[in-house]
């Protein structure tokens, strides 16, 4: 198997994971819309997602110890792709015709990109300059979007993805460093960049929790946009990645990008009328949402002393 498709074949696992924690993630906060950083700590659910997302996270680092981030940073968008059927399933409806039309795009679009940047895997690596410089300007980006203000869960989703992409970036720099024998393992820039890893993967965590708030589509779609973006430019300017085929590689690159962005906008859009999910599903089970966290939903009943009158009443 060679490099570029081990890379590929682990972003796909790894965009599952990813895909499982995210549909927890708006679950939970669905149904606890107010709670702190510190109430979340104390639910099994909230701790259930952090390990699929650390799962995720792992698989993301081995592909990019095989994959430049050109590829491994797009298969990102199949994190969205994968998590509408899992919100549908657990939403007890079928996946609607304009959601299956923007994975269909997505995918096409995926694709393309994939053709133009297939290269060999990674040999380069941030300076500990360079991965300050980008850290910095990062964590000013973060405190702009995290503003309060309108749209916050758009802003928040932003944020969460640049975080994401950037500690991919950082990721990067860290095993390829750490693998090349070149060093000490437990260098200077292995240490200090990996604990910028860990500050941004945190971050983008939290981000996207309080993200989630506002619905799973739109939020992650941002999500999935925004990571990418944020790891190209930095594989591009800094780590000396380039696009395959020229200037035929550079507009099947673009037209790919418009493709796959028209499909994200298409999910991110298809918000069909939820119906209230079973609890006991053995795909909730999995997803780890506690039992007797749910919040009330109404159910339709006839009245005792009406049996044609219908009315709500919980269940």
């Amino acid at each position: 198997m060679s490099a570029v498709l081990a890379a590929v074949v682990l972003s796909l696992v790894s965009a599952v994971a990813y895909a499982a924690a995210a549909v927890a993630q708006e679950r939970l906060a669905s149904r606890s819309p107010g709670s702190g950083t510190l109430r979340l700590l104390a639910r099994g659910a909230w701790w259930w997602s952090v390990g699929l997302n650390a799962g995720a996270a792992l698989l993301h680092v081995v592909a990019l110890k095989y994959g430049p981030l050109t590829v491994v940073q797009p298969l990102g968008a199949l994190t969205l792709v994968a998590a509408v059927p899992m919100g549908a399933r657990l939403a007890g409806r079928r996946v609607s015709t304009v959601e299956w039309r923007g994975t269909a795009l997505t995918l096409l679009g995926l694709a393309a990109i994939l053709v133009t940047a297939s290269g060999p895997a990674p040999d380069d690596v941030l300076s500990v300059p360079e991965a300050l410089t980008v850290a910095g300007a990062t964590a000013a980006l973060i405190g702009v979007l995290s503003r309060p203000g309108a749209r916050p869960g758009l802003r928040h989703a932003s944020a969460s993805g640049v975080a994401s992409g950037v500690a991919s970036a950082l990721t990067q720099t860290v095993t390829v460093a750490a693998t090349d024998r070149s060093g000490p393992l437990l260098s200077v820039q292995v240490v200090g960049v990996a604990l910028l890893v860990a500050a941004f993967a945190a971050g983008g965590l939290l981000l996207s929790q309080t993200a989630y708030r506002g619905g799973l589509g739109g939020p992650l779609a941002m999500v999935t946009l925004a990571n990418p973006l944020a790891a190209a430019v930095i594989g591009l300017a800094l780590l000396g990645e380039r696009l395959q085929g020229g200037p035929a590689g550079v507009l099947l690159a673009l037209a790919g990008a418009g493709l796959a962005s028209w499909g994200v906008v298409l999910l991110s859009r298809a918000a069909p009328a939820a119906v209230p999910a079973d609890d006991d599903h053995p795909v909730a089970a999995v997803l780890a949402l506690e039992p007797g966290s749910a919040t009330a939903e109404p159910a339709l009943v006839p009245r005792p002393h009406d049996p044609g009158h219908l009315t709500t009443a919980t269940r």
